[in-house]
Order: structure tokens, then sequence, then C-alpha cells
């Protein structure tokens, strides 16, 4: 039998778990549910037959972000005995997910790297380094039960470029394994993104120019893995290394920056190599300064540019005192999903108070859809199941020509069983519709495009309409439009403000177009750009 149960597959809060039968056993891949009774409690549960019974023989963990193992603990109280594995720093993580259960048990077992370990009769496991954060792996499973070997390799989240604090996910070490089934994650869905020095650069020029012109920022993030590379950034970035400048570390965040110190020896050995000449994080000497930052102190921030990393925000004002200017920092995909662009608590903060601007950036912790076609080509799987991002995005990658044409695909939802049928003949159902046939008229005045009604069933109608505004440009032969959110037209009313001030600024200058700059000689040339910030190349609307 090789079945799959998913209890959760991440299409938006609800986290990853996934119930796996594989021969005899029943393997649960991670535990990121928000209401572990569905585990736990059989009258509230279609696929746990008696209380007695543990939900699964094993539970295997992919990494300690609590989207994926926020729910392990309450499993382990309820079946001390049901073992739990995980790789060697995800067990030394996974303690973050319960500050406020402390001391936490130590439940879970650690698994050595790269070697086929037997966790049952005919089942092994190996763990590869996804790349996603410290301890995160892509686990393969091999059952020898059966007439044959039957394997099944789950990427849990991952990356395969290297980032500042763990190495990407390595596709030579998968070569040849070739799984019957993988199961892998679409976050980004069919997005390709530029690559990771680029992400990089493009966000520690947006942070110089704040704090150039006189903005704090603020960092909300989630209490490890983000947060402690955007602290390594900062340290050793060329914009901000030897900046005479306070970075603020509070809450939760701080508390995960300290448990990597104590995981150092894991880290890459660039990583280890920095930390012989100065501190990780914690440094009152070298500048850019790392300090801790207790509640009591937010209300001091803001006189003098810095920047804050916190994993709550919903005291805003505490840090938006009068007189101060804050540039407030989302990533573009977050696991914390907190939906500022209509968050009221933005709203409550006055702008004759405090200037408040928030904007987002990507950093990707996650692969974007171009590394997960190249994991897919790599492992040549039969079946291919997408979990774990938008259901739209999923569906945009499973929409591509060269995944659909030559894989059996699976998009399940909560509660699905999905049976994978090995080495039988498949007929890939037809496609969605993703391209939509309309008409345009041109006037004196403007051009009109039309476009059939049955637009509005898709989910990114919503976002693209939120104003009825859009914003068009060329890019090569296509024209692209995106519509603008409230957000941004919140922002207009600032840039109208600064277009009646007599100063030389992005919003005065000639090349300001739709928010971007368009001077190709200028180093900020198609960015968006801040309508208050300047480059050397700046030209007048009067010149």
């Amino acid at each position: 039998m090789f079945q799959c149960v998913p209890y959760a597959v991440g299409h938006g809060e609800e986290g990853v778990c996934l119930l796996v039968t594989l021969g005899e056993y029943r393997i649960l891949l991670d535990c990121g549910l928000r209401n572990v009774q569905t585990l736990i409690d059989p009258a509230t549960s279609e696929f746990q037959p008696t209380s007695q019974r543990p939900p699964a023989d094993v539970v295997l963990c992919s990494h300690a972000h609590a989207d994926h193992a926020r729910s392990l603990l309450p499993l382990h109280f309820a079946f001390p005995h049901l073992p739990i594995y995980a790789s060697e720093v995800t067990t030394h993580l996974l303690p973050l997910n319960w500050l406020d259960q402390a001391p936490v048990p130590w439940f879970c077992q650690a698994l050595p790297w790269r070697s086929p370990i037997e966790i049952l009769d005919n089942l092994t496991v190996q763990l590869f380094p996804a790349g996603h954060l410290p301890g995160s792996a892509a686990i393969l499973l091999t059952y020898t039960g059966g007439d044959r070997p039957y394997r099944l390799f789950y990427s849990g989240d991952f990356f395969l470029s290297n980032a500042r604090l763990v190495e990407g996910l390595k596709l030579e070490e998968l070569r040849g394994i070739q799984p019957d089934v993988l199961i892998i994650e679409g976050s980004y869905g069919a997005e390709r993104h530029p690559r990771r020095r680029r992400q990089e650069n493009d966000l520690m020029e947006r942070m110089e120019r704040a704090i150039a012109n006189g903005q704090s920022i603020l960092l909300p993030v989630s209490p490890f893995g983000l947060a402690q590379e955007l602290l390594m950034l900062l340290r050793s970035h060329y914009l901000f290394s030897g900046r005479n400048l306070d970075i603020w570390v509070e809450g939760q965040v701080a508390q995960g920056c300290d448990a990597y110190l104590e995981l150092l020896p894991h880290l890459p050995a660039p990583v280890q190599n920095f930390a012989q000449y100065q501190p990780l994080f914690w440094d009152d000497r070298i500048s850019p300064r790392v300090r801790r930052l207790s509640p009591d102190q937010r209300s001091r921030l803001g006189q003098e540019p810095c920047i804050v990393l916190t994993d709550a925000i919903s005291e805003l004002a505490e840090f938006c005192q009068p007189h101060t200017s804050w540039l407030i920092l989302l990533p573009q995909h977050q696991d914390l999903r907190l939906d500022w662009l209509s968050s009221e608590v933005v709203a409550d903060v006055s702008l004759e108070a405090a200037t408040v601007t928030v904007e987002t950036y990507l950093l990707a912790e996650h692969s974007d859809g171009l590394g997960a076609v190249q994991l897919i080509h790599n492992l040549r799987p039969q079946h291919v199941v997408f979990i774990h991002g938008a259901l739209q995005a999923l569906h945009d990658l499973a929409g591509l020509d060269e995944l659909s044409s030559r894989y059996k695909l699976h998009i399940p939802s909560p509660g699905t069983l999905v049976e994978f049928a090995i080495g039988e003949q498949f007929l890939q159902p037809e496609a969605p519709e993703l391209s939509y046939e309309g008409e345009v008229a041109e006037t004196q005045e403007s051009i009109v495009i039309t476009l059939p009604e049955s637009m509005t069933s898709d989910p990114r109608w919503r976002m693209l309409s939120d104003t009825g505004l859009v914003e068009a440009r060329w890019q090569g032969e296509q024209l692209i439009l995106r519509g603008i959110t409230q957000r941004e037209l919140r922002s207009e009313n600032i840039e109208q403000k600064l277009e009646s001030v007599d100063r030389d600024c992005c919003i005065n200058c000639r090349y300001y177009q739709n928010q971007r700059c368009s001077n190709r000689r200028s180093p900020l040339f198609n960015f968006r750009v801040t309508p208050d910030g300047y480059c050397p190349v700046f030209a007048a609307m009067t010149d």
C-alpha cells in the first residue's frame, strides 16, 4: 500500500502535516497543525480508529519552523512512546516553538546526515540538508518489504542557493535516487527570482537609503531563520560594515539568536571563521552595534536612525513616537501572515505624530519555480505531490508544460486520500485554463482592454482590482499590467505633499515614472524608489 492522507497542506495558515502509508507502516511527515486534536482525538478525526492507537508508527520532522513543528510537543504528551525523529540541529531549535512552556522535555531523536538508518523493519530514512534553515532536511524513505523497493522523497522547505547561515540543497547528491513519489513544496509557484546576492544587495541598498534619509527601520520577522540571516547580512554587507549604527533585537528573535550561537559548529565554515574575529550577533564594540532591546526602551527609539528586529509588532505605536520617521519592511512571502496592507495598526498611527512607510522586500527562504523544476527533473519521480503554497501558485507550477507532460501531478486538499499507482498507465487530466482572450479598442484619449467575466473567478483578480487602478509597463514585447494597492494610494498622498516642496528628490525628478526610476544612467534604474529618495544623476523637472 502506497498512499497519503494530508491533514494539512500549507495552503494558508494551516501548516503542514502529512500521513503517508508505505507498506505496513504509517509515517507522519511534519506536524504543523494549529489544532492537533485532529490527530489526538478520534472523535474529531476520520483517520484514527481508536484513542489508544497513535496516529502513526513514526514521526519525521523536516525542520523547526512552527508551520511544520508546532504540534509535535502536544502530540508527544498524548503519545509519549511515539518515536519522533529530526536532524540534530532541528532537535535543538524545536524548543523555540514553546518558549512559554519551558522547560520543554527532550522528545525528538536526532538522525545523522546522508546515512540510511533503518528506523523500523524494512523501512529506512535518509536525511539531506535542504538549505532552508540550519537543520532543515529533505527526507528519503525507502520501504523494502514488498516485491520491490518503494521510495518516497519529501523536500520539506528547501532552497538551492547558499544563504548566509546555511548552505543550499545540493542536487548532485540526489541524482540517481529516482523515487516513486516526490512530495515537494511550491511556496512561490512558478515565480522566478533574481540571484540571492542580487536580492541581498537590493534590500541593503533600500535600507541604506532609508538610513541616509533619517529613517529608522522596523523589521518584523519570525524568531529564527530570516531574522538571523538579516543580522548576518547587516553585519557583513559593505554598505553597513563599520557603520555607526545601532541594531536592536527584541523578544523571541533575541532568544533565537542565542540558540544559533549554541549551534555554531553546525553552521557553514565562513560563519565559523567570522565568529573567530567578532561575535555573530551581540556586539557593542564593532559597528554596526547589535544590542538587546527591552520593552521599556521602545519609546526611546527613532530620534536617531536605527534598525529594530522584532517578533511582536502589535505595539507599533510604542515605536512610532512623535517626530520620528519609520520604514517598516515586510517579507513579500512570510510565514507570519501579517497582512499589513490592510492592517488597522498602521492606520492608527497618526502621520502628524510620526511618518510611517510600509514596504515589502524579497529575501527568499524557499526555492522559486525554477528551483522546484530543477529538483523534480533531477529526481525523476513517477508521482509529484505539490504542497505548501497558495492554491493558485501550486496550480501555476503544476501547469508548466515541462511538468504536466512528464509526471503524474497531484495537488491534494486536506483530508483527501491520494493513492499512488506505481508503474500503471496514467492519463494526465486536462490543464485548467490559464489564459484569456479579450479585445483592445483605441480612442484618441485612452486604450480600453476588455476581458471576459470568467477572469473574476480567479482569486488573483481581487488583488488586481483592489482599487480599480493599474500600472502598465513594457517587458520586452509583452505589456505587463499590475494592480495598484490601497497602500500605494496612501503613499501617493505623501508624494503629493513632496511635489509642492522645492527639493532635489525622486518625486521631483523627470525620470520618476510609476514609482520607478527610468534613468539608465542612475544606479536606481528600473528599481521601485521612494518619493523622497535621491541619486547623483537627479534631473529636476524644470531643467
